[in-house]
């Protein structure tokens, strides 16, 4: 008979301790997920919504850069070069005219500002002139729009100023059939914009 009543005894106490509280067990499921949810996944709460969320792997997408783009990158970077070329010398070349200008103006006779001007200019020849030499056309323009950046004045005006009319249009002659031309303008706002963007990363070198 205790061996009857044990077969009966521990079969229904195990399932008592199993499933007795089934109700409660239940309830505590019911209020934590949703009747079919299965997986735990970490959540997000957007606008009071409950979402499931998860944190992907960071993964690299590569394609062919368009032609389009491809050219623009090519003439930027052929700008950004030119101009950390010809800056050092627009640079010299602006200090060395704001000094001149200053001296200039302190003279009283043409003949003691012609000979100023010359023995400057032998200056000038031997300091820039194998590495102006060197230049590409292309480089050379954008000389020309620094050099009026810097003084204010594109290089026919200088020129003109310094030499006379008859050797500005004569260089501005040759100018012409390299397919530039001496009265580069500069306009950091509206045509040169991406020039001025170069020469102010340039100038926090020099500052740094």
């Amino acid at each position: 008979m205790v061996k009857y009543l044990k077969r009966l005894f521990f079969p229904f106490l195990f399932s008592a301790l199993l499933f007795g509280n089934e109700s409660a067990f239940a309830q505590n499921v019911t209020s934590r997920y949703g009747p079919n949810d299965t997986i735990l996944v970490p959540i997000y709460v957007y606008n009071g919504d409950t979402l499931p969320s998860r944190t992907l792997e960071m993964v690299w997408i590569t394609a062919r850069m368009p032609e389009a783009m491809r050219k623009r990158m090519a003439e930027w970077t052929k700008l950004r070069n030119a101009v950390y070329v010809t800056y050092p010398y627009a640079r010299k070349a602006g200090a060395i005219m704001n000094e001149m200008n200053v001296k200039l103006a302190a003279m009283t006779t043409e003949s003691e500002k012609k000979n100023y001007i010359k023995s400057r200019e032998k200056e000038l020849k031997k300091e820039f002139a194998d590495p102006l030499e060197n230049l590409s056309v292309y480089q050379g323009k954008i000389l020309m729009k620094l050099i009026n950046r810097q003084t204010g004045n594109n290089c026919y005006d200088i020129i003109k100023e310094y030499k006379g009319g008859f050797t500005a249009r004569f260089w501005q002659t040759v100018a012409f059939f390299f397919g530039t031309s001496l009265k580069q303008p500069y306009d950091p706002k509206g045509d040169d914009q991406q020039i001025e963007t170069i020469v102010k990363e340039i100038e926090r070198m020099y500052r740094s």
